[in-house]
């Protein structure tokens, strides 16, 4: 019978968030009354459209999914970041709502957990709940794990969505830990889709270049916020569970691997070891963050596993992607947000307001700057600015510049603003050979042997020539309209 089930766990002491443990997260986000038990969901397709129903609501909750026919105790976990409750939850914030939830992370708080995570190196261990349960050699059995068909044009299964591949660079002896997607092939083999930029690849490929085998490490079961960071470009050198310590102000506990030698999260629900040897196999496609199939069925590197590594019930996070709003997009808003709004301050553009990089975006591809105009060019150079920042080089099509009055994060108070600001013969200025991705559905029409693509900036700012003299907007303040609210709520409650 399936079973829909959402509660407010009892009153009593939460446990300590460690860097890695999915269980600690899962107290502090039931705590909230933002988690909800899903019982019976088949992993072919029907859990996808669970999360794709789930992530339309207002407020989305995080959703463990038991009782998976074909996977035993294995649970999933999908919708860990989707509303302001659990983000909030993940990075331990204080706040209620997106734009508290920017403001809260602002002011370099993001660059300087990079940094501090320099300092906040984890701790070697003997021992961890990972080690409850051990497969190896010839009982290694990928198929396990929870891995949904997420979408009906899946090329595969993929275990790897929430999935973190931890490498070490063989020059430097740096870890990285990033977030790749991988499709499962069979008990013992996956394939792994990395941009040959991303620093876990370029690890990999020094190996492969030295005619050695790269050893890898897959967690699939693990706080969230370890998937959140393995998906940033966090700085070359600097360990995203380092970063993820620094954070939670608790050292991450990790184990020496038996079979590489690199470390496997203590705390963590499900890991694998194994190797990267440059066998290949088709991958894909698989519908992605922008709502849109990625590339055509393509050769991918194949990660052979050597050894399973469980806790009893094991829970697998998967993120599920596709058209927006996904598990990913409004964490990529609240991130983006936060790092366009410093990098625009940084680079000394002056009357910021507020920055948003909406969820209908998938958080990258539509990002609305609210400044306080203070002289003639102002407007463009925020957008011009914001659309070529190193938080927004990434992909991105679209900047829309507001006066300071509209609310960017009102799709229609901005849009209200292009059609009523803007001039489309004046304001609209285009950008070319600007960072592409083989991720974006108009891939197709970049420039052969190119990943460039073009960026629009709307300046839908009243004409600073005209500001003392534009028609005045009919409406009354934010401050007039909250107070009628509150006094008339039962008109709509």
């Amino acid at each position: 019978m399936q079973e829909l089930t959402a509660q407010r766990a009892p009153q009593r002491a939460l446990p300590e968030r460690r860097p890695g443990d999915l269980r600690s997260w899962l107290a502090h986000v039931e705590a909230k009354g933002a988690l909800k038990h899903v019982a019976g969901a088949s992993a072919d397709f029907e859990l996808g459209q669970i999360v794709e129903v789930n992530n339309a609501q207002p407020a989305p909750a995080a959703l463990l999914f038991e009782d998976i026919p074909g996977y035993g105790s294995a649970r999933l976990l999908a919708s860990a970041a989707s509303s302001p409750a659990t983000f909030a939850a993940t990075f331990g914030l204080g706040a209620e709502n997106a734009p508290e939830m920017v403001r809260q992370l602002r002011d370099g708080r993001l660059t300087g957990w990079y940094q501090q995570g320099r300092s906040t190196p984890f701790e070697w261990v003997d021992e961890g709940p990972i080690m409850q349960n051990q497969d190896r050699g010839p009982a290694v059995d990928l198929e396990k794990i929870p891995a949904p068909l997420w979408n009906a044009g899946d090329g595969g299964r993929y275990l790897g969505t929430g999935a973190v591949v931890i490498t070490q660079d063989p020059d430097t002896l740096s870890y990285n830990a990033g977030t790749y997607r991988l499709m499962l092939l069979d008990g013992k083999r996956m394939t792994q889709a990395a941009a040959p930029v991303r620093h876990g690849r370029k690890h990999q490929l020094k190996y492969l270049a030295q005619g050695k085998p790269a050893p890898v490490v897959v967690s699939f079961g693990h706080d969230p916020l370890c998937a959140i960071l393995g998906g940033l470009t966090v700085p070359e050198g600097i360990f995203e569970f380092d970063v993820a310590s620094a954070i939670l102000g608790s050292r991450c506990r990790m184990i020496k691997g038996s079979v590489t030698g690199l470390p496997i999260p203590a705390d963590a629900e499900i890991v694998v070891e194994g190797w990267l040897t440059g066998e290949e196999a088709d991958e894909g496609p698989f519908g992605e963050f922008l709502g849109y199939y990625s590339s055509e069925r393509r050769a991918r590197p194949v990660i052979n596993v050597e050894a399973v590594y469980f806790r009893d019930d094991p829970i697998a996070l998967g993120i599920a992607l596709g058209k927006p709003p996904n598990d990913l997009s409004f964490a990529w808003a609240i991130l983006r947000s936060a790092l366009v709004h410093d990098q625009l301050v940084g680079a000394g553009v002056r009357g910021v307001h507020a920055v948003w990089s909406d969820v209908v975006g998938a958080g990258t591809q539509l990002i609305t700057v609210a400044i306080r105009q203070q002289f003639p060019g102002h407007s463009r150079q925020a957008g011009t600015i914001a659309s070529q920042c190193a938080a927004a080089q990434y992909l991105g099509r679209y900047v829309i510049v507001v006066d300071d009055d509209v609310d960017p994060h009102d799709l229609r108070e901005v849009m209200w603003a292009v059609t009523t600001r803007s001039d489309p013969a004046k304001d609209i200025v285009t950008l070319s050979e600007s960072m592409g991705s083989i991720l974006d559905p108009l891939h197709l029409s970049y420039e052969p042997g190119t990943d460039l693509c073009s960026r629009a900036i709307i300046d839908a700012c009243r004409p600073f020539h005209q500001l003392k003299t534009f028609p005045a907007v009919a409406a009354s303040s934010h401050e007039e309209l909250a107070g009628t609210r509150k006094k008339w709520a039962g008109l709509w409650d």
